[in-house]
């Protein structure tokens, strides 16, 4: 089951003397936030909308509603933003993080599970995904479409296609 509220972000400090907070974004970029309306505090309980959300270098510059002193963005220091996912968009073959990791990994052709879904590094290039097998071991698969066959979030599997050697 997918989880309606989806951690984006870490309130790391404060900005200016109007309220304002430094986000380090847990997304694609910092421009992934720009668009949110409403973020949420408590694992989705609280929410509060943001009044303004720009880029800083690679942070997120936040104002939220009823935060309108630096004391009042310092209480929020250390803080999880969450996100709805029913207020988010995402485009054809983009996926959540927090959806994919769980995942069972199968061979495309073959049927054969080869482990679960357990991470995923952003390199730059290209995302790769750690594979932990039932004997302990974890490999590290490329997201790259001559490997990742299809993810089926709903069904709970990714079928991939191993380049020749990956997994010796």
């Amino acid at each position: 089951m997918k989880k309606r509220f989806l951690e984006c972000g870490k309130i790391v400090s404060t900005h200016g003397l109007r309220g304002e907070v430094k986000v380090l974004p847990w997304c694609d970029g910092p421009e992934a936030l720009l668009p949110i309306k409403t973020f949420y505090l408590d694992k989705g309980a609280t929410p509060k909308k943001a009044e303004k959300c720009r880029v800083q270098k690679n942070m997120v510059l936040l104002k939220l509603e009823g935060v309108d002193t630096p004391e009042a963005a310092q209480a929020l220091r250390g803080r999880v933003l969450w996100l709805d996912r029913e207020e988010d968009t995402l485009e054809e073959g983009q996926y959540y993080i927090q959806d994919l990791i769980g995942l069972t990994v199968e061979d495309a052709d073959t049927g054969e599970v080869y482990g679960t879904l357990r991470d995923v590094s952003e390199t730059g290039a290209n995302d790769v995904y750690h594979v932990a097998f039932p004997d302990g071991r974890v490999q590290l698969v490329p997201a790259i479409p001559q490997v990742v066959e299809r993810i089926d979030i709903d069904g709970g599997r990714m079928l991939i296609r191993p380049l020749e050697g990956l997994f010796l």
